[in-house]
């Protein structure tokens, strides 16, 4: 057991772990990030969506400036994986590779994981970076307005997706894999009356060229200017079930209530991990909310005064 204790451990460090250590930092708090590097912020070339960069400006760009603007607080930041959180008599413990930290509250900001499409991994960066793989059309849709756009999904999530995108561009096809089977009659209905092309059966992302993605289908070769796999994602909630958290049954998202608190107490959890709208600004929202819920918890324990 470690012989202190800070007062907040925030596991991940994307947009809302890293607004809530910058927050608690000026709360003059104790608190340390550790961050295993897969924030999907960081997967962004440019995002146009985060207001005061109206150039824009590359995810990994916006993640350092936010490292070191917590850091100029006094905010720990640390690279690992936390594989263990177990609840204390009086906390949490925490186990990842430099050992263990014990924590009076802990939050959890370990988002989810995009499924990606079969292909090369290196094959994925050069599209991902170029453009022509994109996983979020609220964040860069408008960045395909008029442009050639496939959608691989089948169900209510590619169902849903093609329909978003049918906003900014009139060519929209939906690659559907396997037999189609899960698009029932009122989905081809839908898809029909928006103009959208079907695609059915198995498809494989090919090569890339100048500036399109060829996908290989059974009915042949598609050129795209830009694709988007909406194949579901991966939540990172395990730690919170280890902790005995309650996550929602249908996609295992953390339930929280409007402070951002879980139920089990001190233990809280922000960003994408939560169920709401995976955006940046939100999650930085989020972060902002959780970090203020814990300086007022924290203070109801013990009287938060500056120099006694």
């Amino acid at each position: 057991m470690p012989d202190s204790q800070i007062d907040c451990l925030i596991i991940g460090g994307g947009p809302a772990g890293l607004t809530a250590a910058l927050y608690l930092a000026r709360f003059h708090l104790d608190v340390a990030v550790v961050d295993e590097g897969r924030s999907r912020a960081g997967w962004i070339p440019t995002s146009r969506n985060v207001p005061g960069f109206p150039d824009g400006i590359s995810g990994e760009q916006l993640l350092e400036r936010m490292r070191e603007h917590a850091q100029r607080y006094g905010g720990a930041i640390n690279v690992g994986r936390v594989s263990r959180l177990d609840r204390g008599e009086h906390g949490f413990v925490a186990e990842w590779g430099a050992g263990l930290v014990a924590a009076r509250t802990v939050l959890l900001a370990t988002g989810v994981a995009n499924r990606r499409p079969e292909m090369d991994e290196a094959l994925h960066k050069t599209a991902l970076a170029r453009g022509l793989i994109r996983y979020c059309p609220i964040c860069d849709g408008f960045e395909v307005t008029d442009k050639k756009v496939g959608v691989i999904g089948s169900g209510t999530h590619g169902v849903a997706e093609a329909l978003f995108l049918r906003g900014y561009t009139a060519d929209v096809t939906l690659i559907a894999p396997g037999d189609g089977h899960m698009l029932n009659r009122g989905d081809r209905e839908r898809l029909a009356d928006a103009g959208v092309t079907i695609l059915e059966g198995p498809s494989r992302v090919l090569a890339l060229d100048a500036d399109r993605i060829a996908i290989e289908t059974a009915g042949g070769q598609h050129h795209f200017d830009s694709v988007y796999p909406a194949l579901g994602s991966d939540i990172h909630s395990e730690l919170a079930v280890r902790a005995g958290a309650a996550v929602a049954e249908l996609r295992g998202c953390i339930v929280v209530d409007s402070h951002q608190r879980t139920d089990v107490p001190g233990l809280y959890a922000a960003g994408d991990v939560v169920l709401g709208l995976d955006q940046i600004s939100h999650a930085m929202g989020e972060g902002g909310v959780a970090a203020t819920t814990i300086r007022n918890d924290l203070a109801q324990t013990r009287p938060l005064l500056r120099g006694s």
